[in-house]
C-alpha cells in the first residue's frame, strides 16, 4: 500500500469520525445481497452523551430500546457446527428478538444468518479485519461445536500463530484484497491484520474429541488455551457431552495471557445439537424477563414455569449479556474517538 493511498484512507476515516458515527440505516431490515457495509450517519451530542452514560455491565431493556438501538452495532458472525442441517439461524433470530440489529447478523453477500464451520481460519481472520476497517467496530464471534473451534482458530490466526501475515478478505466479493494491513478506523493509522484484538468471542460445546476424529491436530492442544487476540472469551461446556467428548473433570478454558476467559459448565441435560434453538426464549414473557435481568455470577435460578422448553436459557442469557455489553463498549469507543477528532462536537459545539 503506497503512502498516498494510506494517507487518503486515513484522511477519509478521520473525516468520517468528525462528521458522524457508524449507524445502520435500518436496524430491522436485511441488506440486499451484495450491498456494501452500513453507511455512516451523524449523531447529535445528546445521543452521544446517552451512549457514554451507559454502564456496560448493567444494560437493561430501556437501554437497548432507547439508546443502543439508535447506535452503531458491531458485526456478529455466527458459526454453525459440522452438521449442515443444524444452523445458527435460530440463535441469530434470538439476538434479533432481544433487540440486536438484524443487518449486523446477516452476511452482507447472501443475507444468511449462519456461516459454515469447515472454512479457512486465515480467511475468517482477514474477513474480521475487513469488517473492522469498513464498519469501525470490532466484530464478535459466536461458534457452536465445530464453529467454536473455527472461532478459536481465528484468534490464533490473528495472533500470528500460523502465518506472519494475514491478507484482508472482502466478504462482498469473496476475494483477497492483496494487502495485509488495514487503516484503523479509530485513529486512522495503518496497522497489520496480525495482532488485531476482538472484543468478544464464545464457543458452545466445542470439544477435543471431534478435533481428533476430524484430524484437526493443530487445534487439539490449543482448543482450551485462549490467546490475547480477544478481550473476553466465554466457553460453554456440557458435562457428559458424548459428541464433544467432555466428561466431568474435562479441561476448562484458560487464558494464555491477558484475555478475560470464563468457562460455564452446563448441565448434562443440555442437548449438544439443540443449543442454537433459542428464539422462543426471547418471545416467551417469562423467559424473556429472566434473560433481561440475567447477570453472570449472581446465581439466578432459571424459571421452571415458562410453559416452554427453557433448557437453553443459561447460555442464551449469558451470551446476550456479553453481546449487549460489548455493543455498548464498542459504541462508546467510537463516540470517544469521534469526540477526540473534533472536541467541539462532544460539547454540542
Amino acid at each position: 500500500m503506497d503512502k498516498l493511498h494510506i494517507g487518503l484512507r486515513a484522511a477519509i476515516w478521520s473525516a468520517a469520525l468528525v462528521v458522524g458515527m457508524a449507524m445502520h440505516a435500518s436496524a430491522r431490515s436485511a441488506p440486499a445481497p451484495g450491498s456494501p457495509p452500513s453507511s455512516q450517519r451523524a449523531m447529535d451530542a445528546a445521543s452521544e452523551a446517552r451512549i457514554l452514560a451507559l454502564a456496560p455491565e448493567r444494560i437493561n431493556v430501556a437501554d437497548v430500546r432507547d439508546v443502543l438501538s439508535h447506535a452503531p452495532a458491531p458485526r456478529v458472525i455466527c458459526l454453525q457446527g459440522s452438521l449442515a442441517p443444524i444452523s445458527m439461524r435460530p440463535f441469530a433470530e434470538f439476538l434479533i428478538a432481544m433487540g440486536y440489529p438484524e443487518s449486523q447478523l446477516r452476511d452482507p453477500a447472501d443475507g444468511s444468518f449462519s456461516h459454515g464451520s469447515f472454512a479457512d481460519g486465515e480467511k475468517l481472520a482477514g474477513t474480521l479485519a475487513w469488517y473492522y476497517e469498513s464498519e469501525g467496530m470490532r466484530p464478535m464471534l459466536i461458534g457452536h461445536s465445530q464453529g467454536g473451534m473455527l472461532a478459536i482458530r481465528a484468534l490464533y490466526e490473528l495472533a500470528g500463530e500460523f502465518n506472519d501475515k494475514i491478507t484482508v478478505w472482502n466478504p462482498l466479493t469473496d476475494r483477497s484484497e492483496q494487502r495485509s494491513t488495514i487503516v484503523d478506523p479509530i485513529d486512522g493509522i495503518e496497522r497489520p491484520v496480525v495482532g488485531l484484538k476482538l472484543s468478544y468471542v464464545t464457543a458452545l460445546a466445542t470439544g477435543k474429541l471431534p478435533r481428533i476424529l476430524l484430524g484437526q491436530w493443530t487445534m487439539v492442544s490449543r482448543l482450551r488455551a485462549i490467546p490475547d487476540t480477544v478481550e473476553e472469551f466465554t466457553g460453554f461446556i456440557i458435562e457428559w457431552d458424548g459428541i464433544a467428548g467432555t466428561p466431568p473433570g474435562s479441561e476448562a478454558y484458560h487464558a494464555i495471557g491477558s484475555a478475560k476467559v470464563r468457562t460455564v459448565w452446563l448441565p448434562n441435560a443440555t442437548s449438544h445439537i439443540a443449543m442454537p434453538q433459542a428464539k422462543e426464549l426471547a418471545v416467551n414473557p417469562v423467559t424473556r424477563a429472566w434473560i433481561d435481568h440475567y447477570v453472570p455470577g449472581e446465581n439466578a435460578v432459571p424459571p421452571t414455569d415458562a410453559g416452554i422448553d427453557a433448557s437453553n436459557i443459561l447460555h442464551a442469557a449469558d451470551i446476550w449479556f456479553s453481546v449487549k455489553k460489548h455493543w455498548c463498549l464498542e459504541a462508546q469507543k467510537l463516540v470517544r474517538a469521534r469526540q477526540a477528532a473534533d472536541p467541539n462536537k462532544g460539547t454540542g459545539g
